[in-house]
């Protein structure tokens, strides 16, 4: 469980970075409305959470998917969000599944003697090969 309050905010980089992103070029935003912007997403994320598990519970699951958050923003009156967020699941499902077929290719590769074609030579695939094991 969470020890201290401050242990349930967003990291500031990443609020700033969305901040930065969402903004038109040279727009300031003090620190106090950061701050605040933050406190409001992390409440925001709770909320959904939390919404989602009772959802998730009444459906007798124990883990909260995808779909569940999704019916959750319905539920809540933000469905403006769920096409964009159904899109962008969308394109995060493709990237796993492109990245474990690469991966998979690589190790075909790497097991049939290819090594010159294999992409598990990059410094990148080596960390990451490190970091899973």
């Amino acid at each position: 469980m969470v020890e201290r309050i401050e242990d349930l905010n967003l990291p500031n980089a990443v609020i700033a970075r969305l901040i930065k992103e969402a903004l038109p070029e040279g727009s300031n935003v003090s620190k106090e409305a950061r701050a605040a912007i933050a406190k409001a997403a992390s409440v925001f994320a709770i909320f959904v959470t939390s919404s989602s598990t009772a959802l998730a519970h009444k459906q007798n699951h124990k883990t909260i998917t995808a779909k569940d958050i999704l019916q959750t923003l319905n539920d809540l009156d933000f469905e403006s969000f769920v096409p964009l967020l159904s899109q962008d699941l969308e394109v995060y499902r493709k990237m796993i599944k492109d990245k474990k077929e690469s991966k998979a290719n690589s190790k075909k590769d790497a097991s049939t003697g290819d090594a010159a074609t294999s992409s598990s030579n990059t410094f990148a695939d080596a960390i990451e090969m490190v970091t899973e094991a």
